[in-house]
């Protein structure tokens, strides 16, 4: 609501200010799955992590953080203070311990070297992300970034791409099996042939997420809200059994 300059707007007669969060408060009272996505590292989000330890939006951040290298986040006009989101990142996590991150980066960027890549790969296996997408830098016509010098090889980009991707895998498995055993609500998504059943947690954005496979469980249907025990992890997605709908 910045450029908006949190303006007052009215919604069902209620004023609400287009600040976000008040809209996510507002959100809560909805009864629904409140998932934001695509939420820059500024100080705001602080003012959100009680609205989702107190079941009001759900624990997960999508946050675009593109870079771990100062340098190369100054370049792409990122905030630049790596060090500082690595201490944000655990402070949100002390905040709401079962909060899931998301990001998305990107490598190959114009005049990125193997130093800053290397300084990318610490970032990651320090911040722990729960999801990560990760894509080659590609030149977009007009942008300002085509004039910076220093272009990086395409074979390049790709090694670096499946480098990174592989870190995060690890960090992936090893999140995700931090989860077996518990037991979590989930919504069924998907009931396929045989009565085998796809379902997701509040950790689990729809198409962009993994999933969490529950096997055959007869009587259900898409939509659905279970208790499901997850009983077993591998890097991306999650297994179950329904333990009471």
């Amino acid at each position: 609501g910045v450029d908006r300059k949190y303006r007052t707007a009215f919604h069902n007669g209620r004023p609400l200010k287009t600040r976000i969060t008040d809209l996510c408060a507002a959100l809560g009272e909805l009864g629904v799955w409140v998932r934001l996505h695509y939420v820059y590292p500024y100080p705001h989000i602080d003012e959100l992590l009680p609205l989702m330890a107190a079941g009001k939006i759900l624990p997960y951040l999508d946050v675009p953080l593109q870079h771990g290298s100062p340098r190369i986040l100054k370049a792409m006009r990122r905030p630049a203070a790596a060090e500082k989101t690595l201490d944000r990142i655990l402070a949100w996590r002390q905040a709401v311990p079962d909060l899931t991150i998301r990001s998305t980066f990107i490598v190959g960027f114009p005049g990125e070297t193997d130093a800053d890549f290397a300084e990318l790969l610490d970032f990651l296996r320090a911040a722990e992300l729960d999801r990560v997408g990760c894509f080659a830098y590609s030149a977009v016509e007009g942008a300002p970034a085509n004039a910076i010098a220093g272009a990086v090889p395409e074979s390049l980009k790709e090694e670096r791409r499946a480098a990174f991707m592989a870190v995060q895998e690890a960090i992936s498995r090893g999140r995700l099996q931090r989860r077996v055993g518990q037991r979590q609500r989930m919504l069924v998504d998907a009931v396929g042939r045989g009565g085998k059943v796809i379902a997701r947690s509040a950790s689990d954005a729809p198409e962009i997420d993994g999933v969490v496979h529950l096997g055959k469980a007869a009587g259900l249907k898409v939509g659905d809200w279970v208790e499901v025990e997850i009983t077993r992890a591998d890097a991306h997605d999650l297994y179950g059994v329904v333990v009471s709908t």
